[in-house]
């Protein structure tokens, strides 16, 4: 499948770098690099892309407020260096957020995510399995089959041979391995813990290496703290 991007940034060095990381990428076409949000406006009228990397301290419009323009087929990866922006980003047709300086291994996992959601998205969609429009999909239980809003999900809890989806109302199991369901999620999805993936939206309080939703007690591990921390920074005060 081959993939059109364009490049939103006003920093030449971030420019560069993206361009030499883009132009290896098999099967992805660059179209434009545009320095700032009336460029690429000006160019979004004229040309159809699949998404772009698109920065967000920027002069005359930032990348958020140019988000917010952008019509919901124009996808986006963020490119920042900061991360106060992150849990904000998603509420725009955001499929990544990379945090410069841009590492070749962080680089490569966007690629990943990026090809898997236009993959997903060009599949016939089975009502079992699919994340329709973003917003909800089905879970199959029996000759049941439940709709679930993401929304409404507090977190998910590996177990052994499946996955407890749990809502304020219900616990559905999926079988599937938990980091399958990561890969298929993004913000305000978070894994916290071998055993967990969380909504951040829906977290109450956050006490050393815990965090709870409701009465639920969930433990953050040293191997994703540091990222936990950093998406929910800009919400403290």
């Amino acid at each position: 499948m081959s993939l059109s991007c364009i490049i939103i940034d006003d920093e030449p060095n971030a420019v560069s770098l993206l361009e030499v990381l883009i132009k290896q990428t098999t099967n992805w076409n660059l179209l434009a690099t545009c320095y700032n949000a009336l460029e690429a406006i000006a160019f979004l009228k004229e040309n159809e892309v699949d998404f772009i990397f698109l920065d967000i301290n920027m002069p005359l419009l930032s990348g958020i407020e140019l988000a917010a323009l952008l019509p919901p087929n124009v996808k986006i990866v963020f490119t920042t260096a900061y991360s106060e922006h992150a849990a904000e980003s998603y509420n725009y047709q955001t499929i990544d957020y990379l945090l410069k300086p841009i590492t070749l291994k962080r680089f490569l996992a966007a690629i990943q995510k990026i090809e898997f959601y236009f993959n997903k998205a060009q599949a016939t969609p089975t009502i079992e399995k699919e994340v329709i429009a973003d917003t909800y999909f089905f879970v199959k239980s029996g000759k049941i089959l439940s709709k679930v809003l993401l929304a409404d999900i507090l977190y998910f809890e590996g177990e052994k041979e499946y996955v407890r989806l749990v809502t304020p109302t219900e616990q559905l199991l999926l079988y599937k391995r938990l980091k399958d369901i990561e890969e298929q999620l993004t913000l305000p999805f978070v894994r916290v813990h071998n055993s967990y993936i969380v909504n951040i939206k829906q977290l109450d309080k956050i006490q050393d290496n815990h965090l709870f939703i409701g009465n639920k007690q969930i433990p953050i591990s040293d191997k994703f703290r540091d990222h936990f921390m950093a998406l929910i920074k800009q919400r403290i005060f």
